[in-house]
Parts: C-alpha cells; sequence; structure tokens
C-alpha cells in the first residue's frame, strides 16, 4: 500500500516536472525566431542599419516633407527597447503588419530607445532576428521630454508606443503596452479606405 502511494506521488512530481519543462520549450520556441526555408534556399534578412535620430529628427520624420511623394502616406511608428519584454513580444505582430501593408500604402518606422552603445549592436541584431524590414532609428535625445512632445504631449513615455498618423499627420490611434495586432489592423483597414 506505502509503496503503491509512493509510486503514486512520484508519477504526479514526473508530470509536474515534464509539463514545467514542456512549458519552457514552447516558450522558448515562442522567443526564438523561425528562419523560413522555400523549397532548398534559406531566405535571407539584408542588413540592417539603425540610424541616430534627436528630437528634430523626429519632427522632420513626423512632417514627410519627401519631394519624391505626391502624397503623404500613413504613418505607423513604434516606440520600444531590447530590454523591453512587451517589446520584444510584440515585434513579430509588427513585423507581419509591415510586411502586409508596406506595400498598400503605409510607411512604418521603428524607434528604439536603447542605450546608444546598442546602435551598431543590440538593437539591429534584435531587427535580424524578428527579420525586420522597416526603416530603424535610435533615439538619442538629451531632452526626452521634447522627444515625447513632438509625438504627442500626452505620451508618457511608457513602453511600447505605438502610434499612427494619417495622412494629414494627425494622430489615428494610439497604445502604449503590448499592441493588440487585429485592433491596429482595423483602424489601418479604415484609414487606408479613406
Amino acid at each position: 500500500m506505502k509503496r503503491t502511494f509512493f509510486l503514486a506521488r512520484l508519477s504526479v512530481c514526473c508530470c509536474g516536472v515534464a509539463l514545467i519543462f514542456a512549458s519552457s520549450i514552447i516558450a522558448q520556441q515562442r522567443r526564438t525566431p523561425r528562419t523560413r526555408r522555400t523549397s532548398k534556399t534559406v531566405l535571407s534578412v539584408k542588413t540592417i542599419a539603425v540610424k541616430e535620430i534627436d528630437a528634430g529628427g523626429l519632427k522632420k520624420l513626423l512632417a514627410r516633407d519627401n519631394a519624391s511623394q505626391t502624397a503623404p502616406r500613413p504613418l505607423l511608428i513604434n516606440f520600444w527597447a531590447t530590454w523591453c519584454e512587451p517589446c520584444r513580444e510584440e515585434f513579430p505582430d509588427l513585423v507581419r503588419i509591415n510586411n502586409y501593408y508596406k506595400t498598400r500604402g503605409l510607411d512604418f518606422i521603428v524607434v528604439s530607445i536603447d542605450d546608444v552603445e546598442e546602435l551598431n549592436k543590440g538593437v539591429p541584431q534584435f531587427l535580424r532576428e524578428m527579420r525586420a524590414t522597416m526603416p530603424a532609428y535610435l533615439l538619442n535625445a538629451p531632452d526626452g521630454e521634447a522627444a515625447m512632445d513632438a509625438i504627442d504631449p500626452q505620451w508618457s513615455g511608457a513602453l511600447p508606443a505605438t502610434f499612427l498618423f494619417d495622412q494629414q499627420g494627425r494622430i489615428a490611434f494610439k497604445h502604449t503596452g503590448r499592441i493588440n495586432a487585429a485592433e491596429l489592423r482595423a483602424t489601418i483597414e479604415k484609414m487606408m479606405k479613406r
């Protein structure tokens, strides 16, 4: 009887350990980007160039005074950092949104607020892992308030932060924290129909 009880407890413990082990493997797989293969060729992502930007540069990006564009396009901006777990978790959704809408009339940029030392290290490495192709910047602004005010005076600086500007440069969508991809897509779709 004691032996049966002991074996039952042992099997419950083993099942618990197996569940913990399996869930940690699943979590690791979700964090690790997958390599897409077509036929026998591995698709590669070009070298990611991350440009340094300040508050004045952000204002210029928002103005979108590009002579080659006949009409301004909607602009999606995401502020993030490599050390921000919700930022890392939402990034695959952002990459999918960029891949879908970049040929449909949406401009999309990402702005990291990592330390400047990460300009050529951690930030481009993370973007490569995520297979990100949108223009990427690293904010180097001594006055963080001026940078936040350039985007939205009501923004507290919380990360991640996502802002969608319409063709006239007005905020059509803003969200701090991990985005709901379906909600963002619905807003983009609505804006694209205008």
